[in-house]
């Protein structure tokens, strides 16, 4: 059969006019940034002084954990007000040998949020224990104590919260139920490193705070983790775990002053901090009070050129409290933006923009489902976040020029 157009005028052809015209136009608009200078999503910021220590460290020979981790702990430690610092090679890490401290072990369990990444989860599955989750308060996407304490059962043995995006918990509500549960309480602070809360540092509010130096974190080492401890017992059996279970680490048994025998205390992980991560740490920690002014820089631009489009924005940091401004995520509703979440995310990284998702919720993902028979309707706030969530790039890295791109980008791709 020969192909017959449709008359000019019918529906049919009115409809098929309209494609072409938005195929036409879409076809004609140029991306905001080209492939050529794609705008890549927690790229750090990375400067000479860095490139130098490094080099210093490669030439010294000594590129394992050494006189720097030393120093970056000590540093770290007095940058948060904690007593004791123990430098790792991840928050993931960090979580587990803090959980393992605490006495979390085989027919525990330990609450957290469902809206966090899964390595949460999986520090506590790791410990021999079981994840339980309390769903969050669906405006400040952080775990809600309510929901915490209807979790509680006999065999609560910790909470783990999670300072979701930098913005801390109510951790004197949390705080309060572990003391009348005598539970212990582990801080997920791998967003949060420079956050504050009633002019206390989160990490040193539980009975430990576990950092995260990822490349894509506020402070970064490329890959890396910190634990802070109030008691020193505690410090000094995270940081036997964290190597082996041995009693000395290499620095200390090949000194200068010469060899020193060990002992294997403890059935341990190979979970040690490199100097050469140490020598990254130890320069952005110098500068990372002056990043966090850029990011808030830019979180600010953010809320108030991007308030007039139909998407929901971050809530505002409360009162008496520090946001670390570490992701700006936004929540894509279809009904109002007349886009999905995933078209939304595929628009933009046609618009040349890299952006994230923080995150599905844990109740979303096989294993869990398989593993402890969670659903996602079991945390219904953390599910509706996770499926419109949207985290757009905030970084010190950013330029003036690069936040306008993203703002463009957004506001071109909801038009």
């Amino acid at each position: 059969m020969n192909y017959m157009p449709p008359r000019s005028g019918s529906l049919v052809w009115m409809t098929a006019a309209r494609g072409r015209v938005r195929h036409c136009w879409k076809a004609m608009q140029m991306p905001v940034r080209g492939q050529d200078n794609f705008l890549i999503f927690g790229s750090p910021r990375i400067e000479e002084d860095e490139i130098r220590e490094i080099e210093a460290v490669m030439r010294s020979g000594w590129l394992g954990t050494g006189p720097r981790v030393d120093q970056f702990e000590r540093e770290f430690a007095r940058y948060r007000g904690a007593p004791h610092a123990v430098a790792l090679n991840s928050c993931s890490a960090a979580l587990h040998v803090a959980l393992l401290a605490s006495g979390v072990g085989p027919g525990d369990e330990v609450i957290t949020t469902p809206l966090t990444f899964c390595a949460t989860a999986n520090a506590i599955i790791h410990a021999g224990a079981t994840p339980v989750l309390a769903d969050i308060d669906p405006r400040t996407l952080n775990i809600d104590p309510a929901q915490v304490r209807a979790s509680l059962t006999s065999r609560t043995r910790a909470i783990v919260p999670v300072h979701f995006a930098g913005r801390p918990c109510e951790m004197d509500a949390l705080m309060s139920m572990a003391r009348d549960q005598k539970l212990k309480v582990i801080e997920d602070c791998a967003h949060a490193i420079e956050t504050q809360y009633h002019g206390r540092n989160v990490g040193t509010i539980g009975d430990f705070g576990c950092f995260s130096f990822y490349v894509t974190k506020n402070l970064m080492t490329g890959e890396g983790g910190m634990v802070l401890a109030r008691r020193e017992e505690d410090a000094a059996l995270i940081k036997v775990l964290g190597l082996h279970g041995m009693t000395k680490d290499a620095w200390k048994r090949f000194g200068d002053d010469g060899y020193k025998h060990y002992h294997v205390v403890a059935a341990g992980f190979k979970y040690n901090m490199m100097d050469l991560q140490a020598a990254i740490g130890l320069k952005q920690l110098a500068r990372v009070e002056a990043y966090w002014l850029r990011r808030k820089a830019i979180w600010e631009r953010y809320m108030d050129e991007l308030s007039v489009l139909p998407i929901d924005l971050p809530p505002r940091p409360a009162p008496d409290t520090r946001h670390a401004h570490h992701l700006f995520s936004i929540q894509v509703d279809k009904v109002r933006c007349g886009v999905a979440r995933d078209e939304f995310l595929d628009a933009m990284t046609a618009q040349g923009i890299g952006i994230g998702v923080h995150y599905l919720a844990l109740t979303e993902h096989p294993y869990y489902q398989q593993a402890f028979g969670w659903r996602p309707e079991d945390t219904p706030h953390a599910t509706e976040v996770g499926r419109r969530t949207v985290s757009l790039p905030i970084s010190a890295k950013l330029t003036d020029q690069d936040v306008t791109d993203v703002i463009s980008a957004v506001r071109l791709v909801l038009k």
